[in-house]
């Protein structure tokens, strides 16, 4: 129980982003440099003791201020730290000016990919199959991003991965009911719960997942050949049994036009002899033989 309550103790600890607080740079890089060149003038052109001083006072403040200017990239935020306490996040593009004696590392806010190794893993059937998936996230919460966890790009790939590991070992490869979840067959389900999962694992690193694929899903090697007669085996009895459905539906339309036009009169063995040509026609892989027929069904 003591440890749980100190493991959500520490999930709960870093603090979530919010802006900081910095003035535009572009006045401030302005007074830096005059201060500069100031104390530079102040100093060549010597003079009393007190003009050496305030030269001395105009470089400091001048050094000062140009190493407060902070320069924000599109796509890119800066967390500002001051004596290892976060005071902020910059994410406005352009030239700011804060604290110089501030850290302010960068952290990138952009889209990015990452494709995960092909895994080789067991479906819910127990069967090995290959899989690997691409995902596209993005930061945007930076101070989880740096503070939560160690380094949020290795996280989110770890992440990745365990989660296709798992979604793969919850569903078969292959559905054997109507309207059971698979693998092959149901692929923008499994990718929403491929993205859910993926989300909810990278949410502690501050992370948004936009979308994520599977980009492989194959049998593994040494099943491949004998799931792959399954599968033609499967495709084969799915013709047929298309192929006699609609020879049935043939020939009850033919019985019945023959019946609602009065073409013939056939008793129950003639209709069951033409029903089993028929269907012989319909069904048979080869082309059929002509035979006339110069006697009767009886003789």
């Amino acid at each position: 129980m003591l440890s749980n309550t100190m493991a959500e103790g520490a999930l709960a600890t870093p603090l979530p982003e919010r802006a900081a607080r910095g003035v535009p740079g572009w006045p401030a890089l302005g007074l830096g440099l005059l201060a500069l060149l100031g104390g530079v003038a102040r100093l060549v052109a010597g003079g009393p003791r007190a003009d050496h001083a305030l030269g001395v006072v105009l470089l400091w403040v001048g050094a000062l201020m140009l190493a407060g200017l902070t320069a924000v990239a599109p796509g890119q935020a800066r967390v500002i730290l001051v004596f290892g306490r976060y005071a902020g996040t910059l994410r406005t593009p352009g030239l700011r000016w804060v604290v110089p004696i501030a850290r302010r590392p960068a952290v990138s806010t952009r889209i990015r990919n990452h494709e995960t190794a092909t895994a080789k893993v067991n479906d819910a059937d127990g069967v090995p199959i290959e899989i690997a998936a691409v995902v596209v996230w993005q930061v945007v919460d930076t101070a989880l991003a740096l503070f939560a966890v160690e380094d949020f790009v290795d996280f989110v790939a770890i992440q990745t991965e365990t989660a296709v590991r798992h979604v793969a070992s919850s569903y078969p490869y292959d559905g054997h009911r109507l309207g059971e979840l698979s693998l092959r067959d149901k692929t923008e389900e499994i990718a929403c719960t491929l993205a859910n999962e993926i989300a909810a694992r990278a949410a502690a690193a501050g992370v948004r997942v936009i979308e994520a694929r599977i980009t492989r899903l194959a049998y593994a090697p040494e099943i491949a050949q004998a799931m792959l007669q399954v599968q033609q085996a499967s495709a084969v009895v799915a013709a047929r049994q298309r192929i006699v459905e609609g020879a049935v539906g043939m020939v009850e339309m033919a019985l019945a036009r023959l019946a609602e036009d009065d073409v013939v009169e056939l008793d129950d063995e003639r209709r069951a002899a033409m029903v089993s040509n028929l269907l012989v026609v319909l069904c048979g892989e080869r082309g059929t033989q002509p035979i006339v027929n110069v006697g009767s069904l009886y003789h």
